[in-house]
């Protein structure tokens, strides 16, 4: 099996969110799938296999499970297809998802666009001793949940930089993640975030598409504007374009390969 290291949501190597593709031409168990995924130790493995209309099947594993949605490892497998010769660069790429439904890329220039779901937040409560947890001096604000991840409003960048979270804690208050934001701090950057999914095997994710699939409902009734630009503040770093169009969420960036080989384990 052929699989590529891409670094999602960067322009230089070494930066964004490494995720590693693999291509499947014939089944395999979900044992596999699974003990791929914690042997490259990535944030997410993407699983990409050819379907006769066209489209592909796209999973997305960690560590430790599968995932209903992942926003980079998308991103990172319509950049693998491309390389691989599987896709039209002028074409749109289909991604056909087991909870996610159907996913589109498009190819512009160096970058390509993600088309996902909106996740519009749902009221929940405001953990225990969230401000004790996430190592921050708030005020928190809690902006709602969704099956992906609880979001918590930070008062400016500069908390959401230096927080420093009781992982054992926080893996308590989602069964996926947690993602604190606020606003930008900066000219050209109209909201900040982190994303933290000790619960599903990663401490912090570097750049987290799916978290924005909420931030850009949250933002746009903040801002009143559907298009941001967006950082995740994470010590690799990222930078997102998003807009939001009716139900739809657009996602944006670049990415960059780092590693190419050959699967010769099998189970």
């Amino acid at each position: 099996m052929r699989f590529l290291l891409i670094d999602a949501f960067a322009n230089r190597p070494f930066a964004g969110n490494p995720a590693a593709v693999v291509l499947l031409e014939h089944a395999a168990s979900d044992v596999l799938l699974q003990s791929l995924a914690m042997e490259f130790n990535q944030a997410e493995t993407a699983y990409v296999s050819p379907r006769d209309d066209g489209a592909f099947d796209l999973r997305w594993f960690t560590p430790l499970r599968e995932v209903a949605l992942c926003g980079h490892a998308t991103l990172a497998a319509a950049r693998a297809l491309r390389e691989w010769g599987l896709v039209e660069t002028s074409g749109i790429v289909r991604f056909i998802t087991r909870e996610g439904g159907e996913l589109r890329c498009t190819f512009q220039a160096d970058q390509i666009v993600m088309d996902f779901p909106a996740t519009p937040p749902a009221p929940v409560g405001l953990p225990a001793s969230v401000e004790v947890v996430l190592g921050v001096a708030g005020p928190v604000q809690c902006i709602g949940k969704t099956t992906m991840n609880l979001t918590l409003r930070l008062p400016d960048r500069r908390q959401v930089e230096s927080a420093r979270p009781d992982f054992r804690a926080l893996s308590s208050w989602h069964p996926i993640g947690v993602t604190i934001t606020a606003p930008g701090g900066r000219p050209g950057v109209d909201f900040v975030a982190r994303f933290f999914a000790p619960a599903a095997g990663i401490d912090e994710d570097p750049v987290t598409g799916s978290a924005h699939c909420a931030l850009a409902v949250y933002w746009a009734a903040e801002l009143q504007k559907t298009q941001f630009a967006a950082q995740q503040l994470s010590r690799r770093g990222g930078e997102l374009g998003v807009w939001l169009i009716g139900d739809r969420v657009q996602l944006s960036g670049k990415s960059i390969i780092t590693v190419r080989g050959t699967i010769d384990a099998m189970d």
